[in-house]
């Protein structure tokens, strides 16, 4: 006799259970609720306890279902969600998904495997890492003032399992190159160990995740999915400045990633001693592994930087165009790069060469220049500049 629907659901169970971790398991398949099985429709139906888990199990493990169905059901399997979406009110909405094998024959088993539970689909199946494949240690010029942080973060991209230096803090002024740092380690990871789930983002769009999961109800949901993060790399935290209640729920998925020996990244504008209106708890875990300045690039620095952008963009840029572009743009890279595609804009719409004219003119509105008070020394190294004697 055919086994009842329910017991095939629990077939299934089982068996998404054997491939994947236990945490997984609990957090993501145990809370769904078998509800139906229509034969003529060869549709399952399943409630989910909110849209959270709904687009985590789209996006993570519809392959792992699709065949696990496909053995305990047959082929052409649908699969539709209940999505419990006000749990007070207790309303949910029903959701179609596409057909979980698409008609597709499965892959024969490797012959040395003896385990019948072993499936295709068994390996985790990785999350988008949100970051910028073009922030990369190639094109991250070294100089004095990132030469710690840069050595320190790629260690770390090549050997993420070692904890030495978890969590990993790097602070500085706003175009230091901190965003290009941290998406640089992230990507060196993922290039060296793509099974590794690396993700980057922002304070701020954590924080609107969050908020959208108290909204949602789903934040357990919210808190379980960052949990399963290998390397998570978090940009400008002092965002998070008075949020308590972000506070509080990072504060609960750093301690498991910290626990499980997983690795941190943080990026702000300041250290943690000056993040006021942080919690102690926090902070003194922020400061348990390597807290890393990123100072304003130098002259030479910015020389650097520039003259691998020119070449890079196949630019022909004068000597004393880029010493001027380097002294003026305030030691940000953001300003530096700024007047490049400034200049280059103007040269290709003007159709004239990149001189010190132009460069003059396009640094006057594209870049803040630094005031600073007239000093003796100033005036003296002028006038011995205007004839060319020694002070």
């Amino acid at each position: 006799m055919k086994p009842s629907p329910d017991a095939r659901w629990d077939e299934s169970l089982a068996l998404i259970r054997k491939n994947v971790s236990e945490q997984i398991y609990n957090t993501w398949f145990k809370p769904i609720v078998f509800e139906q099985f229509d034969e003529a429709r060869k549709m399952i139906l399943v409630q989910v306890p909110s849209p959270f888990v709904y687009e985590y199990l789209e996006e993570n493990f519809v392959d792992l279902m699709s065949k696990v169905l496909h053995r305990c059901f047959g082929q052409g399997i649908g699969l539709s969600y209940r999505v419990v979406t006000d749990k007070e009110h207790n309303l949910s909405q029903d959701i179609e998904a596409d057909p979980t094998d698409g008609g597709q024959e499965q892959k024969p088993r490797a012959k040395g495997n003896q385990s019948p539970t072993i499936l295709d689909a068994a390996q985790p199946q990785q999350i988008d890492s949100q970051l910028n494949p073009h922030l990369t240690f190639n094109n991250y010029i070294e100089g004095d003032s990132n030469k710690l942080p840069r050595s320190v973060g790629q260690s770390i991209a090549e050997h993420p399992n070692t904890m030495q230096f978890n969590p990993m803090f790097i602070y500085g002024p706003s175009g230091c190159g901190k965003t290009h740092l941290i998406n640089a380690i992230g990507v060196r990871t993922t290039q060296i160990y793509p099974q590794k789930r690396v993700l980057y983002i922002s304070a701020r769009l954590f924080q609107v995740q969050y908020t959208n999961a108290v909204l949602q109800n789903a934040v357990n949901d919210f808190i379980a999915f960052y949990q399963t993060i290998d390397m998570l790399i978090v940009d400008d935290i002092q965002e998070w400045v008075n949020a308590a209640k972000t506070q509080e729920t990072f504060f609960h998925i750093f301690d498991h990633l910290f626990r499980n020996g997983k690795r941190i990244i943080l990026a702000s504008d300041r250290p943690p001693v000056d993040l006021k209106g942080m919690p102690d708890r926090l902070l003194t875990r922020f400061s348990c592994g390597l807290i890393a300045e990123l100072e304003k690039p130098n002259t030479q620095l910015c020389i650097d930087i520039l003259e691998n952008k020119i070449r890079r963009d196949g630019l022909q840029i004068p000597r004393d165009v880029i010493q001027l572009i380097a002294e003026t743009a305030s030691g940000s890279v953001r300003d530096l790069q700024g007047v490049i595609n400034s200049l280059m804009a103007y040269s290709i719409v003007y159709n004239s060469e990149i001189d010190m004219r132009l460069a003059e003119r396009v640094i006057k509105r594209a870049v803040k220049m630094d005031d600073h008070p007239l000093t003796i020394d100033d005036i003296l190294d002028k006038v011995c500049g205007h004839y060319n004697v020694t002070p």
